[in-house]
């Protein structure tokens, strides 16, 4: 049987009855017409960012799985369109670019980047550019398209493993899988060790190269606290894996 993955469209009447305002709690949006599946402790709700898909980036950032200030931040700007009656065919890509890795999470990504002078090798002033005008060089996404708990609490990428839960597996393979194959050049820059570990796994299949894939970047969010340490460590083999990327790399 093939995997269907949810739409805005199949939520855009849930979304439309939800009050327009700039913050939801949880018992607002954890509700059983957002969830996507549920089994056993795992429940996945709606999140309306990651639809929208770039098949002309050239930086791939990877994330685990939209926690709930990001299924927050996109079902806020989603309620936004509606209510100023934009197109639904419109409404991925604006939830993408204001909702992708919102808040601090956006904020380290740059400030590591930045450090990592890879603005520099793109010919932007900051990677910062990326998230605005300088949009269409980046996709991002994350392994799971929806916002995933565990206990009610945003999944880590452990308890259960990523890859030995067959719900979560399964929705890995039908929404990241297929975009890796269709941004086969592009530099990709895993966040965190669980994503790398799935990024492994398509290197030893020959799906992806190694010299394109930024192992060692920390998982940029608050509650990691060895990631500035982890940064440090890894920072000059990072730095050498960009320079050495980008010397044989054609852009454009």
């Amino acid at each position: 049987m093939k995997h269907i993955i949810p739409t805005l469209k199949d939520y855009y009447k849930v979304i439309e009855n939800l009050p327009c305002k700039n913050r939801y709690t949880k018992e607002e949006l954890l509700i059983p017409e957002l969830l996507v599946k549920e089994e056993k402790q795992i429940s996945i709700y709606y999140a309306a960012h990651n639809e929208y898909f770039n098949p002309k980036a050239k930086i791939f950032i990877v994330g685990i799985t939209p926690g709930f200030a990001q299924m927050e931040a996109s079902i806020i700007v989603a309620r936004r369109c509606i209510e100023e009656q934009i197109p639904l065919e419109q409404i991925p890509y604006i939830c993408k670019k204001e909702a992708r890795f919102a808040g601090q999470l956006r904020k380290n990504i740059i400030t590591m980047l930045d450090e990592l002078e890879l603005g520099t090798h793109l010919g932007l002033e900051s990677t910062e550019l990326l998230f605005g005008k300088a949009d269409e060089m980046l996709h991002t996404t994350s392994m799971l398209p929806f916002a995933t708990f565990v206990k009610g609490k945003n999944y880590t990428g452990h308890s259960p493993e990523l890859m030995k839960s067959n719900l979560l597996r399964t929705e890995v393979e039908a929404h990241f899988y297929p975009q890796v194959e269709a941004l086969k050049e592009a530099f990709i820059i895993p966040l965190g060790k669980c994503v790398e570990e799935v990024i492994s796994i398509l290197i030893e299949k020959g799906i992806i190269e190694e010299r394109q894939c930024l192992m060692g970047f920390p998982h940029p969010s608050g509650a990691n606290v060895n990631r500035k340490k982890q940064f440090e460590l890894e920072k000059e083999q990072m730095m050498n894996k960009i320079r050495k990327f980008y010397s044989s790399y054609k852009m454009y």
